[in-house]
């Protein structure tokens, strides 16, 4: 998953998108690419904001999808130890992005007219 999302320039990757079935996603946390298993978020804030994303598994599409500025975050780091973080903003909505693939959620799920 690593060597996926590094050769294309990604912040994130989850493991659906590679054909395995694990609860894992990678995901670029404050410049660094953070391994997250079991991830959960644990609370959104109401507020959100819209941008538009692409994704690994729809090159050459972006879609305008809304997200929470704001998630608490509970998941396991690689050596297996429980760790929580509160995201804001990019970094947020990147967990959030990953968590719908492991939810079974694409981008064009949340678009308009397609």
């Amino acid at each position: 998953m690593q060597d996926t999302v590094k050769d294309a320039d990604g912040a994130g990757i989850a493991a659906p998108q590679v054909g395995r079935t694990e609860r894992i996603c990678l995901a670029l946390i404050s410049g660094k690419m953070i391994p997250l298993i079991n991830p959960k978020i644990t609370s959104k804030s109401k507020e959100q904001e819209s941008a538009e994303e692409g994704c690994l598994s729809l090159p050459d599409i972006a879609v305008s999808v809304p997200r929470s500025v704001e998630i608490s975050l509970k998941y396991m780091d690689a050596k297996g130890k429980p760790q929580e973080r509160k995201l804001r903003d990019f970094d947020a909505r990147v967990v959030q992005h990953e968590v719908d693939h492991l939810e079974g959620i694409l981008i064009v799920d949340y678009a308009q007219n397609v």
